[in-house]
């Protein structure tokens, strides 16, 4: 597995997200090039509050939060229905919202 300071390109993908947009996790790992989509998941779950990642810009391919724990769920839909993404039936429209690199 990766060290964490070889997340930087992860990261730098991620910050390019724009806001009212998402990008999947294997989406990142696509443009990235050498990664898994569960290792941009890693990577997130390394990330530090102070790397001022739009980390809740990032979802699954089937359009939905991936997140378990409920707290943080709802903290990023909230975050990104402020941003205008839309949530219908709690999926998001990839056709939509989808960012196109």
């Amino acid at each position: 597995m990766k060290k964490i300071g070889s997340y930087d390109r992860i990261y730098q993908i991620i910050r390019n997200i724009p806001r009212g947009k998402v990008a999947t996790y294997k989406l990142i790992s696509q443009i990235e090039g050498t990664c898994t989509p569960r290792m941009v998941g890693y990577a997130l779950s390394k990330s530090k509050p102070n790397m001022n990642l739009p980390w809740h810009r990032v979802i699954n391919s089937r359009g939905e939060i991936s997140l378990k724990d409920e707290e943080s769920m709802l903290l990023q839909k909230d975050m990104l229905e402020s941003e205008g993404v839309v949530f219908a039936s709690n999926k998001i429209n990839l056709g939509v919202f989808m960012w196109k690199p």
